[in-house]
């Protein structure tokens, strides 16, 4: 999405309105504030071209901002769908949250609530939504690396909602061996939280539960789209910086261990009987262009689980 899309498009700020309304035509852009247990959330939406009533929930990835969506600006996802019948909604927030509920506050960063991520995603928001003609029940959600495993792990719980679940580099085998450590070692990285804030000690049933190794059960029936790459440079990959061939080592190293989660999931779904469209490709690493890429070739069947051409 080039910035013309954020400069022509009206946005409603906290507080503008005291309930639902679109402030755009269909097809625009629009800010939105949605209350929530965590305060209130901003959301970016892009409503659909002709008035549908399916949504598509584009989930941000480890790093996410508390200003904007990297979807909004890393991708041309706008321009994707400009013209077709289905609303995109990106929820602007959730560093390090997996997008689930958490027990407490992180402690490590002296977070000053409790991440409830998944109350918010399956509740708070398409009721709020609801308000606005976005049916709760005509849903898709994708997301790379951390979202892609709360898409997953969201859609085996809350099948009513969800129609369409999408994977883009996610980890998807989490209760692997080294798998908890690694998380807890990326948390902190990634603003210093503290994971036995979210989902307890290592032995807590909690990291069971949001592992899609273990729900894949009850994915049976939904729409899935999962992809990765391989870890080797590709297409979007020319690095020149001292600090770019780093990023570039580091997205090698992350998408190898991406893809060898895939493929674990991938043989888990086949000895369970789900179909699934999965997707590895030749190259790449674990980097926003080849995510953008990979929603251009799942949109097709995102449309069509949403019957939103």
């Amino acid at each position: 999405m080039g910035a013309a899309s954020l400069t022509t498009t009206a946005a409603a700020a906290p507080g503008a309105h005291s309930g639902p309304a679109r402030t755009v035509p269909w097809g625009g852009y629009q800010e939105l504030w949605v209350p929530s247990s965590m305060g209130s959330i901003k959301v970016q939406v892009h409503w659909a071209s002709r008035g549908g009533n399916a949504s598509l929930y584009l989930l941000d990835g480890l790093r996410a901002r508390n200003d904007r969506n990297a979807w909004s600006f890393e991708t041309n996802a706008a321009d994707q769908f400009a013209r077709d019948n289905v609303t995109l909604v990106m929820p602007v927030g959730g560093e390090s949250s997996f997008y689930t509920d958490w027990y407490n506050p992180s402690n490590f960063n002296n977070q000053p609530f409790t991440y409830k991520w998944e109350t918010f995603l399956t509740r708070e928001l398409p009721d709020y939504l609801a308000g606005f003609g976005v049916d709760r029940h005509n849903t898709g959600i994708i997301g790379p690396s951390m979202g892609g495993t709360a898409a997953m792990t969201l859609a085996a719980y809350h099948r009513d909602q969800f129609r369409f679940a999408g994977s883009l580099s996610g980890y998807l085998n989490t209760s692997a061996p080294g798998m908890r450590e690694a998380i807890r070692i990326a948390m902190i990285d990634a603003g210093g939280y503290n994971s036995d804030a979210m989902w307890g000690f290592p032995w807590d049933p909690a990291w069971l539960r949001n592992d899609p190794f273990v729900s894949a059960p009850q994915l049976q029936g939904l729409s899935l789209y999962t992809a990765s790459g391989n870890g080797l440079p590709g297409a979007f990959d020319n690095p020149e910086a001292p600090i770019e061939y780093w990023n570039t080592a580091m997205g090698m190293g992350l998408e190898f261990l991406s893809m060898v989660q895939t493929r674990a999931f991938q043989v888990r779904l086949a000895t369970l009987g789900i179909p699934a469209n999965i997707n590895f490709n030749g190259s790449g690493i674990h980097s926003w262009p080849y995510w953008s890429a990979e929603l251009w070739k799942a949109r097709p069947q995102i449309l069509d689980a949403l019957n939103a051409w």
